[in-house]
């Protein structure tokens, strides 16, 4: 079992949304998702930087429903009770025992800790899970944050490949049986 380095003080937890929230999250439409919604989201999550993750999401959870609790949701401080960005996995694993990760801090909230607590709670969630055996991120070598919080886990780079909305990033795969 694949352990991670000095944990982080935060608590967060990923909270999965309903299939109607993410699709007004997609619209970027944030009254309509909070009619849908006990949580108190902010605008950045309904914003620019985060519609296209909520509509992929929202087409996602209703052609293949077995991804709804394994795909992004939202970040959640569980001291202060507040959203501070989105994260979780791309799909349910694969046949092969594949998860990969995403996840963004809004920046209101970056430079505390977030990313950190949010990736060390999905290693947990990925650990936990029988049918995962390898987690993926995928990263943009021009991300330095992102770069340094993979380098301080026991990550091997294992390749690069092309997105077409993120563009080249390189790909970083975790053992986690």
């Amino acid at each position: 079992m694949t352990r991670a380095p000095e944990s982080s003080t935060l608590t967060v937890r990923i909270i999965q949304l309903e299939a109607a929230t993410l699709a007004a999250l997609g619209d970027g439409d944030l009254a309509r998702a909070l009619e849908t919604t006990p949580l108190e989201l902010t605008e950045w999550l309904a914003g620019p930087d985060c519609v296209g993750t909520w509509r992929r999401r929202a087409r996602q959870v209703v052609e293949t429903p077995a991804d709804a609790p394994w795909v992004t949701g939202v970040l959640w401080d569980e001291h202060d009770r507040h959203a501070v960005g989105k994260a979780g996995f791309h799909a349910a694993p694969d046949p092969d025992g594949l998860v990969e990760v995403g996840y963004a801090v809004d920046p209101a909230y970056r430079r505390r800790g977030y990313a950190r607590a949010a990736l060390e709670a999905m290693i947990a969630r990925a650990q936990a899970d029988p049918d995962v055996r390898t987690l993926r991120a995928t990263v943009s070598p021009t991300n330095t944050a992102s770069l340094g919080l993979i380098g301080q886990f026991p990550f091997v780079e294992n390749g690069e490949q092309w997105d077409e909305e993120d563009g080249l990033e390189l790909i970083y795969e975790l053992a986690v049986v």
